[in-house]
């Protein structure tokens, strides 16, 4: 069961760092491809589907799936736990950003008049994307961190089995 969370947990982190640097590569670049059309072709898109949806529902997944590693895996070596929690850190800083200084964005992007603010609309998307690599590299670094802890689980296990 311990393995578990952490696979399914480095399933759900690999996801949102992998969606992260999509959003920077594929749709940052649309948005600000065209300004004000992008923005409005965006604008158009999401009234039907969001995408901020998907970080909705598996960011505080994979935040619990951290959380329930590091719980799992207290009792084995030391260094486990301080990977999970730095990979716990990692995922942590992601949410702080988003909330601090990506959501601010999202709103001038997507609520913001479009004929009222084409200069912030414009400094918005460069903003954003600019920093998405940040928020992708923190989640790359839980992921490694996650991975290293498996790592670390697998090799203890298999010096006290040669043992």
């Amino acid at each position: 069961m311990k393995k578990i969370i952490v696979f399914l947990s480095i399933i759900c982190a690999s996801g949102l760092t992998m969606f992260s640097i999509y959003n920077t590569i594929v749709d940052a670049q649309s948005w600000g491809s065209d300004i004000p059309a992008s923005i409005q072709s965006a604008r158009d898109y999401f009234q039907h589907v969001d995408p901020r949806r998907f970080y909705v529902i598996v960011g505080p997944v994979n935040e619990i799936l951290i959380v329930l590693a590091i719980i799992f895996f207290w009792t084995d070596a030391v260094s486990l736990r301080v990977y999970f929690a730095i990979s716990f850190l990692m995922y942590t800083a992601i949410v702080v950003l988003t909330l601090a200084y990506f959501v601010h964005r999202d709103l001038i992007l997507f609520t913001w008049s479009i004929p009222d603010h084409v200069d912030q609309i414009r400094g918005a998307v460069a903003e954003w994307s600019h920093m998405n690599w940040l928020r992708s590299l923190l989640g790359f670094i839980g992921v490694l961190f996650s991975f290293k802890a498996l790592d670390t689980y697998y090799a203890i296990g298999n010096r006290t089995t040669l043992t």
